[in-house]
């Protein structure tokens, strides 16, 4: 007998669930013309005073018709984002998400399982990507492994555990008052979310040791072995190293073979940031830049990225599931475990890390792996590689613009020619921003801003590189005539004067 639910009672579901079901099918088909038509729009644009009042409103306590608001997320929301799913977005290491993940977030949202614990398939799936991840480093089968929301949870929780495997679940309680002062080590150019986690952990960041880096951007590992040996003459606890998988500025890699050799002579955790550079394990001709991952205790990195999974999708994978579950569980009686039923399951997701609600994250991993295939999203990885090569080429034979460092993987670095103020490389980035040709970003290198592609969305040609140079040669003129005008903000310039301009690439 089905319970009759009284029209007079209150209720979240639709009254008319045809008419849900035709404005939710034609929300479904705008987002997919959205991204077949990426091309078509800016790569970014700002926000318009008129729309940002949208969102300075009160709480609304009355219902609005579903199609309405859908009309002001196309007007007011869809326009308006990163822009990552663009081409010629290249600023910031950000996945591009495909059609079938956008589908994926759609079935988890619906389900919306909690994939805290208990017995649901929601954990079948993320146990299976452990699984699978498991695979691709050369872990063993029985490793353990959590989604997050990115690499900077995942180092910081990669860092706890190291913390547990090192003093034991005793500074969990005592804290490390009673303990010798902890000191972890890791590159000069390493992501400043490591420098975070040593902070939040309470390790300090004072005692997180930045090694310099050679001429390929790697760790130097006899300073890193001097480094220790320091450390421990004075009385301190080694207890961490941290290599690098793909340097956020050029996209170095570490040696993580003699990295590991060195942990395991002091006996260190050695915990890989491998953020997007440990996706080069889908690609055969990439995979050896990470020898000697293998032998890492733990790993971070976001399927978010180079995999291409809609945001969020960090991951840790842990070597040793015992010490991972030790550092995080924390018993409660409403957290109790039955021999059978939806409460069944000696290890759950909350006993790995410290959230106890969770979303289905790996829903949106497993059908993105699924329907696409490990090797064809290896091979778009190695497709972005020799674009950004492309871009290189461009660049050496440019007569505006220089390279500022080799591109090892899929970063290009470079700059304006024989100038010394580094406030003409930012204005050509805001330019292209506000124009939304590109989106492009800036770093430091040897202490000099510059311009910065990160050539990681799979559906970037060749052909966009040859445009994004030409637009690169127009921001230029732009903003050396704004400079000959006694100012560094861009203004409008006609076409005519662009095209008669001395610059070209």
């Amino acid at each position: 007998m089905t319970a009759k639910i009284s029209s007079t009672e209150p209720n979240l579901d639709p009254e008319d669930w045809d008419e849900f079901s035709r404005a939710s099918h034609a929300a479904l088909d705008d987002m997919i013309a959205f991204l077949r038509t990426v091309r078509d729009r800016k790569v970014w644009q700002q926000l318009p005073a008129e729309a940002a009042e949208r969102f300075d409103t009160a709480l609304p306590h009355e219902p609005r018709d579903l199609a309405e608001v859908l009309d002001e997320f196309k007007s007011s929301i869809a326009p308006y984002t990163t822009g990552n799913a663009h081409p010629l977005f290249m600023g910031w290491v950000h996945g591009a998400g495909t059609p079938a993940g956008m589908v994926a977030e759609m079935l988890a949202g619906g389900l919306n399982a909690n994939c805290g614990g208990r017995n649901h398939v929601g954990i079948n799936v993320e146990n299976q990507i452990t699984r699978w991840a498991a695979e691709l480093f050369g872990f063993p089968d029985n490793s353990s492994g959590l989604f997050v929301t990115g690499t900077s949870m995942a180092n910081l929780m990669g860092l706890l555990v190291a913390r547990t495997a090192a003093l034991g679940e005793s500074c969990k309680s005592q804290g490390l008052g009673g303990f010798p002062q902890l000191t972890a080590y890791t590159s000069e150019q390493v992501h400043s979310c490591v420098t975070r986690a040593a902070e939040m952990s309470g390790v300090g960041s004072d005692n997180l040791r930045l090694i310099p880096v050679d001429a390929a951007g790697a760790m130097r590992v006899d300073l890193l072995a001097e480094a220790i040996e320091t450390d421990i003459r004075q009385g301190a606890r080694p207890f961490l190293v941290v290599g690098t998988a793909g340097t956020v500025n050029t996209g170095a890699f570490d040696d993580l073979n003699e990295l590991s050799a060195l942990c395991r002579r002091h006996g260190l955790w050695f915990h890989v940031d491998g953020a997007f550079g440990a996706m080069c394990s889908l690609s055969p001709d990439l995979r050896p830049l990470l020898s000697g991952i293998e032998r890492a205790d733990s790993v971070a990195f976001d399927f978010h990225k180079w995999a291409h999974v809609p945001y969020d999708a960090g991951f840790l994978l842990v070597r040793d599931p015992d010490i991972h579950r030790r550092t995080f569980s924390s018993p409660a009686a409403y957290l109790s475990r039955a021999s059978s039923g939806l409460a069944a399951g000696e290890v759950w997701p909350c006993d790995l890390g410290p959230d106890l609600s969770r979303g289905f994250r790996a829903l949106k991993t497993w059908l993105t792996f699924q329907t696409l295939g490990a090797k064809q999203i290896g091979a778009c990885i190695d497709h972005s590689c020799r674009v950004a090569k492309h871009l290189e080429a461009m660049i050496e034979q440019s007569d505006l613009f220089e390279m500022r460092a080799p591109v090892r993987l899929n970063i290009v670095c470079f700059g304006l020619k024989t100038q010394t103020d580094d406030k003409l490389n930012e204005a050509i980035v805001i330019d292209l921003h506000q124009r939304g040709v590109a989106a492009p970003s800036t770093t430091r290198l040897n202490g000099r801003l510059v311009i910065r592609a990160a050539i990681v969305n799979h559906r970037t040609t060749e052909g966009d590189m040859d445009q994004f140079v030409q637009e690169l040669s127009r921001s230029a003129l732009r903003v050396t005539l704004a400079q000959m005008k006694g100012r560094i903000e861009v203004e409008p310039v006609h076409e005519p004067e662009i095209k008669a301009g001395v610059f070209r690439a």
